[in-house]
């Protein structure tokens, strides 16, 4: 929480300075007391009062004041709120491995739904970018809110050899590095400065989807580190089963000079065949990459999963710090607390006006025996005869 307007906190003085009159009065008016002879009779003739009642209304009308105080300052809060210049640069792996079809009809044509209802679910503020990536990385679509060049992309994408997830990553960094000049390009050095001291995230965002390990370029890791020097997050999918599966993809998926490898038998573009056991998805690379990145590591294991992930990420990181004042709510929850502090005070202090209450303090004044100004109705006479013949 920040201030406004720090100096107006010299308000909160007013507090010790209240407490410091009402002990000066209390210890004046034990001073100047008046001595009785019996205390019973003051106490049975004054409305009866517990300790907490006395306290609570003292301890509401400190805490309103407090609130009033702090107000007067003008208190920001950083909440979080939706962001509007968000860009997301979507990495996909298009290597030979996304025509297994242990996920029918295969992971490449699942993973190109799931991105076009990741695109499509976007509000046109959000920038979205393309990266593909196999041997080598690609951005195909630079940060954009043209959906249809987006899906048109998506449309276009083939397989080829070998994954390079750590270049993807870089490449994202740059993308994002020519629309964001607080976000340095990859060749450019940093400060030393530890990536917790550098401030709160940019609102890009770096999404890699793949269904591997890194096989060719730059560690995982270490793109993520350069990602996380700039304040940019990464979030890694990792998609696909270890199930055996037959490898086919079609001929629009695969690149002029694709050609599967089994054993020793060559399949052709747009053929397929034989069953191969996929390789298994390197999670613990993918999940230091989001951990060391401030992202986080999901698993999708067919359609619906991989479509949940990507269309929910936007309340990962579709967020960002604002400083709100919230003085207009300490004011009034410090004007509530003081009047309800003072109103308790005078209903717990009033003077009682029933007549019963009347009566109650007439007969606490009363002398023993009930003789008194007003006597019981019905009491006794008990002067001596020869006063009352000569009184009447």
């Amino acid at each position: 929480m920040s201030f406004s307007w720090p100096w107006a906190l010299l308000a909160l003085l007013t507090v010790p300075l209240l407490l410091t009159a009402r002990w000066w009065l209390n210890r004046r008016r034990r001073r100047a007391a008046v001595t009785v002879s019996s205390i019973t009779l003051i106490r049975a003739a004054l409305p009866g009062r517990t300790s907490w009642r006395r306290r609570i209304p003292v301890h509401l009308f400190l805490a309103g004041l407090v609130a009033l105080a702090v107000g007067l300052a003008r208190p920001q809060a950083s909440v979080a709120v939706p962001s509007n210049d968000t860009s997301i640069l979507l990495a996909i792996d298009v290597s030979l491995s996304m025509c297994s079809t242990d996920i029918a009809p295969n992971r490449m044509a699942v993973a190109s739904d799931a991105a076009r209802d990741f695109i499509e679910a976007q509000n046109g503020d959000t920038r979205i970018g393309l990266v593909a990536f196999s041997g080598i990385a690609a951005l195909l679509v630079p940060p954009t809110t043209d959906k249809d060049a987006l899906l048109d992309a998506v449309d276009t994408l083939k397989t080829a050899r070998g994954t390079a997830i750590g270049q993807a990553i870089l490449t994202a960094v740059d993308a994002i590095a020519e629309t964001n000049p607080n976000v340095a390009a990859t060749g450019v050095d940093l400060d030393d400065a530890a990536p917790d001291a550098l401030g709160d995230y940019q609102p890009d965002t770096i999404v890699v989807l793949t269904d591997g390990s890194n096989t060719t370029g730059v560690d995982p890791v270490t793109a993520a580190e350069q990602a996380a020097a700039r304040r940019l997050r990464v979030y890694t999918i990792g998609f696909g089963t270890t199930e055996p599966a037959q490898m086919m993809c079609t001929a629009d998926q695969l690149s002029v000079d694709s050609t599967f490898r089994q054993g020793l038998r060559d399949i052709p573009p747009g053929g397929g065949g034989g069953r191969f056991r996929n390789r298994e998805i390197d999670e613990d690379a993918l999940t230091r990459v989001a951990d060391v990145s401030g992202g986080r590591y999901f698993r999708a294991e067919d359609a619906d999963e991989l479509t949940d992930v990507l269309v929910d990420l936007p309340r990962e990181f579709g967020l960002r710090k604002q400083n709100v004042e919230i003085s207009v709510w300490l004011v009034l929850i410090g004007a509530l607390l003081a009047f309800t502090g003072a109103g308790l005070a005078l209903w717990w202090n009033r003077i009682p006006g029933s007549p019963t209450s009347a009566r109650t303090t007439d007969a606490a004044f009363r002398r023993p025996g009930g003789s008194g100004p007003a006597g019981p109705a019905g009491a006794t006479d008990r002067r001596h005869p020869s006063a009352r013949g000569r009184r009447d």
